[in-house]
């Protein structure tokens, strides 16, 4: 079911000057930036080891990044987890009672198909699925 931790999804007001304290400060580098206009935000992913760090900007002023950033501020937004199978992932979670945001997986960054869980029942965390592109 879940392989590893795929990456940290961290909310920011702008990924450039967010981006400063991983490269400048931490050494790391930029890998991929993407914009997702489907869901109104800008993704740049940073690798550390087997998993990234995800800065996530929201190009839309009433999205929901924007909604988090306004309520909490920047910080950590979601952890993310690989599965190999995100349909009989969420089947799985579903029977167990978990609540889930997603049903059905949706696209996500790098060709990738992403669930998220709800954080009622996660105890606050926001979890997403991820199974990567082909």
């Amino acid at each position: 079911m879940i392989r590893r931790i795929d990456h940290i999804g961290i909310a920011v007001k702008n990924i450039d000057d967010a981006a400063k304290l991983y490269t400048d400060a931490l050494g790391l580098k930029v890998q991929d930036v993407e914009l997702m206009e489907s869901v109104g935000v800008k993704i740049a992913m940073i690798p550390v080891g087997e998993s990234k760090i995800e800065l996530v900007e929201s190009t839309d002023p009433g999205g929901g990044i924007a909604r988090f950033i306004e309520k909490r501020g920047e910080g950590l937004h979601h952890i993310a987890f690989e599965v190999s199978d995100i349909e009989a992932t969420l089947d799985l979670l579903k029977a167990k009672g978990m609540p889930l945001v997603d049903e059905k997986p949706r696209s996500g960054a790098g060709e990738s198909r992403i669930a998220f869980l709800n954080p009622r029942g996660a105890n606050g965390v926001s979890i997403e699925l991820v199974e990567p592109g082909k």
